[in-house]
């Protein structure tokens, strides 16, 4: 019979795989504009019962992200703006759903609406589309995210404004593509918040201490393992005293 204490063992193993795949997936994403470091979070749960007061097993804890602002970077593209502190660009996401991102990379698409990098469509202050046609000599932003063009002519026109809303981090949740959401709720356009037109915002994922916490966590699996080994030595070694008690 193998040592009951391999299955405490088991769990520790699972979930630091579990963060070395959170920490691999920020790795992945440290040159992705706006990304947000995500967090894994486990706790100890002690095991009662008897012979049991000092093992514990893993159990997920409450995951996150990291919301500090990752640096600007100066581009000059004027499709590019940059939220200086707080705040979240909007986009309609399938089945005219609203999410949020810090992207701030846009361009139009072959239909003249403004997406972002991913092809979504961007929301305006009044939570339309931004249609910004085809027809014109250039489209840019404005410091309160005011969306310009400059038509044929020469003439320029503001033609909407991007949708900044302004949700308290604890109640996004981050849903597969990057982008974040608060159980499909809508915000409503938060002016004020200060921006920066020609720059994006790159990701704040930190790459020097991602890579001491793989180490950390790829050294933490090991042992894990190592103890379900132990834990199966122990139960061979068992197994061969009750067959000579035997005999």
């Amino acid at each position: 019979m193998i040592d009951r204490f391999a299955y405490t063992a088991m769990t520790g193993a699972k979930h630091a795989a579990g963060q070395l795949t959170t920490t691999t997936h920020n790795l992945a994403n440290a040159q992705t504009l706006g990304f947000k470091e995500m967090l894994s979070a486990y706790r100890a749960t002690p095991i009662s019962g008897a012979s049991a007061d000092s093992r514990a097993f893993v159990v997920d804890s409450t995951a996150g992200f990291n919301n500090a602002p990752g640096t600007l970077q100066q581009t000059g593209n004027p499709l590019d703006i940059a939220l200086v502190q707080d705040g979240y660009f909007a986009v309609q996401v399938e089945g005219g759903g609203e999410a949020y991102t810090r992207q701030g990379r846009f361009n139009v698409d072959v239909e003249g609406f403004l997406t972002n990098l991913n092809g979504q469509r961007v929301l305006s202050a009044t939570d339309s589309q931004i249609y910004v046609g085809n027809a014109h000599k250039s489209v840019y932003f404005g410091s309160d995210a005011g969306v310009f063009v400059q038509d044929a002519e020469g003439e320029h026109k503001q033609v909407g404004q991007l949708k900044v809303v302004n949700p308290t981090a604890q109640n996004l949740t981050h849903r597969p593509d990057g982008l974040f959401e608060v159980d499909g709720q809508w915000f409503e356009h938060s002016d004020g918040l200060p921006m920066k037109v020609g720059a994006v915002e790159s990701s704040n994922v930190n790459v020097a201490q991602a890579m001491v916490e793989m180490i950390q966590q790829n050294r933490m699996f090991e042992l894990n393992m190592r103890m379900v080994q132990v834990a199966e030595q122990n139960s061979r070694s068992a197994q061969s005293l009750f067959s000579l008690s035997r005999v």
